[in-house]
């Protein structure tokens, strides 16, 4: 028994207002709802879980996950609340437990997912969530991102071949774990890109629990054991799909859970044993931190992701990983660093020399992109540096000449980085025709991240509101704009 108190089982206990008694019921009455109606809590095992930091038996940690997260609204997982999985002794990890032990990526993964899906099926709002810093995931992850992936010798070896990381999903369904062969990953491959091209056109609202829901099921099919070849190629499917997950849970405003999923995606990339994958799963996590207004935080998650990527990365990935380094720079006003970053993002793009197929999730990387996100950063700079419009006005010329179809979102993000630096430049009227031209698709887009811009450019059309044709705009935008709500999760720093 641990003497010291469970600090966040108490935060959560605090933020769900329930007194210990009522705890005690709840558990006993859901339990029993999950099939365990033998266990009997009262409220000296509550007080001796949350003052003394004792951890409860199974299946009481699965059943106190699901009541917080029905109760909060939002996805809480027993690892949230403070307890480990049984047989897992050892000091409490630095940030949101991480990094877990090997042979639980696939417990977390079906376990997160489940819960995820479940505030989907009743429609719950989130509350009391909060992102982690980024120095703060660093500091956790370092250390395991940076040593040998393990998957085989890391992997526990019993008698049962779905190993002890079988779980209900969510305490709720159990997922009969069955070996997959090469047929049914291919075919897991191949929904991993039509679901990256839906997100790329339309946006992440209309698929999300699509891809959570496939993400569930790949959760299951690692807890059997495959031969190595396939286990891999099961990892790289997870991870695929979980930063989708991530990424589509970030479009629509959902932060706290879009970066939990962006460090599943990498902890399931490094079991696979492909490093460059988890780098770029948390490279997302930093966009996610300069869209949020937190470039700190981004350049700390950016140092661990180009330092844990290993050499093996391709030169067209690392320039990649430069272009948002450069935009969290630019955010802060740091021009000189952010030239200097894109000019090296510039050099290894060209470098690059394609006698090496990119893997699957870097086919999005392209010239146009290159140009989109240089126009990004230039466009943050100018907020700092009028003169930097004139350049991202030609980066964001580029990116729309090199855009393909079924680039929807990425062409209206090129619409607004190119009104908006018209904006700053003193050129209402081309700013005026290129808004529109945002306007005219912003729609037919599931994106609040293209909303965000959007109202970004707006705030720069205020002082041309004496224009007619500006003025017109601005209450187009109104119109189109939906009516901001109460945020689904605090996005508050950890």
């Amino acid at each position: 028994m641990n003497r010291e108190p469970n600090t966040r089982l108490a935060d959560l206990f605090q933020l769900a207002g329930w007194s210990k008694g009522e705890l005690a019921r709840l558990v006993n009455r859901q339990a029993a709802a999950m099939g365990h109606p033998q266990l009997a809590t009262d409220t000296s095992r509550v007080r001796r879980w949350i003052d003394m930091g004792e951890t409860p038996r199974d299946p009481v940690p699965k059943v106190l996950a699901s009541l917080f997260t029905e109760r909060l609204g939002r996805v809480v997982t027993t690892e949230d609340l403070g307890f480990a999985r049984s047989g897992r002794a050892g000091k409490r990890q630095a940030a949101d437990g991480l990094p877990w032990p090997p042979d639980r990526t696939a417990a977390v993964l079906t376990e997160f997912t489940g819960m995820d899906l479940m505030l989907n099926r009743r429609g719950l709002v989130g509350a009391g969530a909060a992102l982690a810093a980024g120095s703060a995931l660093s500091s956790a992850m370092y250390d395991w991102l940076h040593a040998d992936p393990a998957l085989a010798a890391d992997a526990p070896r019993t008698d049962n071949p779905l190993g002890p990381h079988t779980l209900d999903q969510a305490g709720l369904d159990r997922y009969e774990a069955a070996p997959v062969g090469s047929q049914e990953i291919d075919a897991l491959e191949r929904s991993v890109e039509v679901f990256r091209a839906w997100d790329a056109s339309r946006g992440g609202g209309l698929q999300r629990k699509a891809v959570v829901g496939q993400l569930n099921e790949v959760g299951g099919m690692l807890a059997y054991r495959h031969p190595e070849h396939l286990q891999r190629r099961l990892w790289g499917v997870a991870a695929n799909l979980a930063v989708l997950a991530g990424w589509m849970s970030h479009d629509v405003g959902l932060e706290p859970t879009a970066q939990k999923y962006f460090v599943i995606a990498a902890h399931a990339a490094r079991e696979g044993g492909d490093r460059p994958r988890a780098g770029e799963a948390l490279s997302r996590a930093a966009r996610q931190m300069v869209h949020l207004g937190r470039p700190d935080d981004a350049l700390d998650l950016m140092k661990l992701a180009q330092s844990g990527s290993g050499e093996e990365t391709l030169p067209r990935t690392r320039a990649m990983l430069h272009t948002i380094e450069a935009w969290a720079q630019a955010s802060k006003g740091h021009g000189q660093a952010m030239r200097r970053t894109l000019g090296e993002a510039e050099e290894l793009f060209v470098s690059d020399k394609r006698d090496v197929p990119p893997p699957s999730w870097m086919q999005n990387f392209d010239e146009a992109d290159l140009h989109g996100m240089e126009a990004l950063a230039y466009r943050t700079l100018a907020e700092h540096d009028p003169k930097a419009a004139k350049v991202a006005q030609g980066h964001a010329r580029q990116a729309l000449a090199l855009r393909r179809d079924g680039y929807q979102r990425s062409q209206i993000f090129d619409y607004l980085s190119m009104a908006s630096a018209l904006f700053i430049a003193n050129d209402p009227e081309q700013a005026d025709r290129y808004a529109r031209l945002a306007l005219m698709s912003i729609g037919e887009n599931s994106s609040h991240r293209t909303w965000d811009r959007l109202r970004e450019m707006y705030r720069l059309t205020g002082q041309y509101s004496d224009y007619a044709k500006v003025q017109d705009l601005r209450e187009e935008i109104r119109l189109a704009l939906p009516k901001q709500k109460k945020p689904k999760e605090r996005n508050g720093q950890a």
